[in-house]
């Protein structure tokens, strides 16, 4: 079901906020499926289930921590969750996955040791690297990036939080985050480690596989003391299974996009969460609830 972003009312936020939903027969329990220490999922989803809470008074709303994206995506698919986080690339076959709209974007971030020898993607070669979490976006990206250019290294999985420490204290070469900017990974280690440029590799990858990614810069002074950063970046969506009451994922998409500030408190990458760009969904279809909601909207 596609929608004209010309039909969305820019001050939807506004529009609403004085509206009376009606009673909504909500479940018990809503698990939402978020990340892993030190990820913006982890963040954007805990502040998100909080917001619901109040929403869906009759509803345990349970923020379930995990690897990220790929976990996200099984979890929803066997209903282990109801509700995801997911970036866009592992959605290959959106069956039983449908979208309540697109947040922020991730960029693929690679940390170095500030005084590493590493310099280009190449360099990785041979090195001891993270590959985040088993079952995570950045597990999914960064093998599918290793693989197309041929890049072989020493690979271990895990969190964030772990592998940045890490690569600062000299134990990891490099890790890969795919998360949003700025990450508390990077943030938190005050500039003991440095991102290296990956603007040919990022141009080609999103050449060969169209759709999910896009070239992009991690302006100067996302983190402190560090230069802008040439990447690519991945739109992330949040997602519901496809029998959630479109009733519930009505109010999930109304809160998303009428509650934004506090959703986004304190990380400004989700900032960009934003009606204009909420039904820019990719290949994977509005939820019947989601659309009511941006219908409800329009001009």
């Amino acid at each position: 079901m596609s929608l004209s972003r010309r039909t969305l009312l820019l001050g939807a936020g506004l529009a609403l906020a004085g509206c009376t939903p009606r009673k909504v027969d909500a479940p018990a329990e809503l698990v939402l499926a978020t990340g892993p220490d030190g990820a913006v999922f982890r963040e954007v989803g805990g502040a998100l289930a909080e917001a619901l809470a109040e929403q869906l008074p009759g509803t345990k709303i349970i923020p379930l921590p995990t690897a990220a994206s790929v976990e996200n995506l099984r979890l929803l698919k066997s209903g282990g969750a109801q509700l995801a986080l997911s970036s866009l690339d592992p959605i290959d076959e959106p069956e039983k996955v449908r979208a309540v709209g697109r947040l922020y974007d991730s960029f693929m971030q690679i940390a170095v040791p500030k005084a590493s020898p590493i310099e280009k993607f190449r360099d990785l070669a041979g090195k001891r690297i993270s590959l985040g979490p088993i079952g995570s976006g950045t597990e999914f990206t960064g093998t599918r990036m290793l693989n197309h250019f041929g890049v072989s290294t020493v690979a271990e999985r895990m969190a964030h939080a772990v592998a940045s420490r890490r690569v600062a204290e000299g134990s990891l070469d490099a890790m890969l985050a795919l998360t949003g900017i700025p990450t508390p990974a990077i943030t938190d280690l005050h500039g003991k480690v440095r991102l290296i440029d990956i603007p040919d590799e990022a141009t080609e990858f999103s050449d060969t596989f169209r759709g999910p990614y896009i070239p992009a810069t991690i302006p100067a002074k996302t983190y402190e003391a560090l230069q802008s950063n040439k990447t690519f970046a991945v739109p992330n969506l949040l997602l519901a299974h496809e029998t959630l009451s479109a009733d519930v994922v009505e109010v999930v998409t109304r809160t998303v996009f009428t509650e934004t500030a506090r959703i986004v408190e304190g990380h400004p990458e989700a900032a960009r969460i934003n009606v204009r760009t909420g039904i820019a969904t990719g290949n994977v279809p509005l939820h019947d609830g989601a659309a009511r909601w941006f219908r409800s909207v329009k001009r």
